[in-house]
């Protein structure tokens, strides 16, 4: 047997076979994996089930910034950026290969441009603090252009530079899910809950199909935490909670990616108010230049969402507000679009709506033993998993155990020196420290795909829990977002080394035709 298999089915054993877990989360996005590593850092003994990949939905589909939300500031929600903005150092400070500081600048082409949103960047610099990574100022057009190349020049007045953050968000969800199984956390993705069990009134674990065998089990625990993102009302009914109202208000955000000659250099572009009243950004990420986003909202939850009609178009036309030579759909290397789990606050849910709804995060606890998080942001995906438990604690689910200690943990890979900025190249930079054990794999000379060696996809399989060519070149690898038309062409040889890895059914062809979705709206 495959060393990946044979981990695989030692972890489907612990699951299956152990007494009883403190508690057992359903989701493997930014929140479950949080909840999993807060938990196993405080002596729990926590299980996480995941139906599809880690980061399979939402979690790896963001605009892939960290950052307290400047928009926030002008609907007052300052509680919210205050904390997402100091979440933003400790991610800065926990993991330094996935997330550095990145520098943006808000062109001007009207004159109370400078001087309205100027204000409101020194008062995010104030709420920062002591975790702010640079101080906003006012600049010229010239410095404008030295930062922005390619910006429009016609009209423009100058503008505003200040600091954020940005990251790959996938590969964040798969370090935080190593680091908690490092500290004792059983995850297994595809693995999907069929039911929630329970015993005499009280929530007494799940019922679970391995979607690679078709093996059913049941795990057991005192406490279930429903961290299922967008889906989290569709759990809420299997566990008999159906006459509930719903928890989740979706919208959609699209993304679109384009070659890094749209936007040479290292700084980002924030556009604060669309046609619409939206922002837009256009960010330097891994070679390429990412624009986005929408805020649309939908009454369906797919797994795997398309844009809507008009979103693309809209995107495109907001880019010749700002670029000097505006984008082609021609240009479109990769489309890819993220359902965001926003809190249901009973409004009529257009897309004027969904973009005013809180980021905030809601926790409903129920005294079965059925917890519920949704809404919030990556950003504060750390602080989410705190409150989580410390609220099934204070409802009596969970015991009281050590104190929280994932503020001041470092991740996976996080005692590196000199990480390289997100916004030039994949690389090698990733891994961190574990760079070294990468490259001892075999096949470490050899590219299969920009930025993707032979050895990379091994220790993709045998250590960060990918079983499918779209795990590897969707999620540990992010060339399916970057560039749609070269991860279909690299699938062959990614899957043959997969092959030589696990026994688990690799789909090919589903692999091909996801690929042909993302590029479709470039054709």
């Amino acid at each position: 047997m495959h060393a990946a298999d044979a981990q695989r089915q030692e972890t489907l054993q612990a699951l299956s076979s152990q007494q009883g877990f403190d508690a057992i989360i359903i989701g493997g996005g930014a929140t479950g994996v949080g909840i999993a590593l807060d938990a196993a850092l405080r002596g729990y003994k926590v299980a996480l089930v995941e139906r599809g990949d880690f980061a399979q939905g939402t979690s790896s589909r963001s605009s892939k910034l960290l950052h307290g939300g400047v928009r926030y500031l002008e609907q007052g929600d300052f509680s919210l950026v205050y904390e997402a903005l100091h979440e933003r150092g400790n991610l800065l400070a926990n993991a330094p290969h996935i997330a550095q500081p990145l520098s943006f600048v808000l062109p001007a082409f009207k004159l109370w441009h400078m001087p309205f949103y100027g204000i409101g960047l020194k008062a995010y610099d104030a709420l920062a603090g002591k975790a702010g990574i640079g101080a906003s100022h006012w600049i010229g057009p010239k410095s404008v252009q030295n930062m922005l190349p390619t910006v429009r020049l016609q009209g423009l007045l100058g503008g505003v530079s200040y600091w954020d953050a940005q990251f790959d968000d996938a590969r964040l969800a798969i370090t935080i899910a190593r680091t908690a199984q490092h500290h004792g956390a059983v995850l297994a993705n595809y693995c999907e809950v069929r039911s929630v069990l329970g015993d005499a009134g009280a929530t007494a674990g799940v019922e679970v199909v391995d979607r690679e065998s078709g093996r059913v089990f049941k795990i057991r625990s005192r406490c279930v935490i429903n961290a299922a993102g967008v889906w989290v009302d569709q759990l809420r009914r299997t566990a008999s909670h159906q006459g509930e109202q719903r928890v989740v208000t979706p919208s959609q955000g699209v993304h679109l990616s384009f070659d890094r000659s749209l936007l040479p250099g290292t700084s980002a572009l924030f556009w604060p108010r669309t046609r619409d009243g939206r922002v837009l950004f256009a960010i330097p990420w891994l070679g390429k230049t990412i624009v986005g986003t929408t805020d649309s909202a939908r009454t369906d939850v797919p797994h795997e969402p398309s844009p809507l009609p008009g979103e693309v178009d809209y995107l495109l036309r907001e880019c010749a507000d700002f670029f000097d030579v505006p984008p082609k759909k021609s240009d479109i290397l990769s489309t890819w679009v993220g359902l965001r789990p926003l809190v249901n606050t009973g409004l009529e849910g257009s897309a004027q709506d969904t973009k005013s709804i809180s980021r905030e995060h809601t926790v409903l606890t129920s005294a079965d033993g059925f917890v519920t998080v949704t809404g919030g942001k990556w950003t504060t995906y750390r602080s989410m998993a705190q409150d989580v438990l410390d609220q099934c604690i204070d409802a009596g689910l969970l015991p009281l155990g050590c104190p929280c200690v994932t503020a001041t943990t470092p991740l996976l890979g996080a005692d590196c020196i000199g990480t390289p900025s997100l916004g030039n190249a994949f690389g090698m930079h990733s891994y961190g420290s574990e760079a070294d054990r990468v490259n001892e794999l075999p096949g470490a000379g050899r590219l299969l795909a920009p930025d993707l060696t032979e050895a990379m996809v091994r220790f993709a399989v045998r250590h960060e829990f990918s079983r499918t060519v779209e795990d590897v070149l969707a999620r540990r690898n992010r060339l399916l977002f970057l560039d749609a038309k070269a991860a279909q062409q690299s699938m062959s040889a990614v899957a043959d080394v997969i092959e030589s890895e696990t026994t688990a059914p690799i789909r090919r062809e589903a692999f091909h035709n996801l690929a042909a979705r993302y590029m479709e709206p470039g054709l």
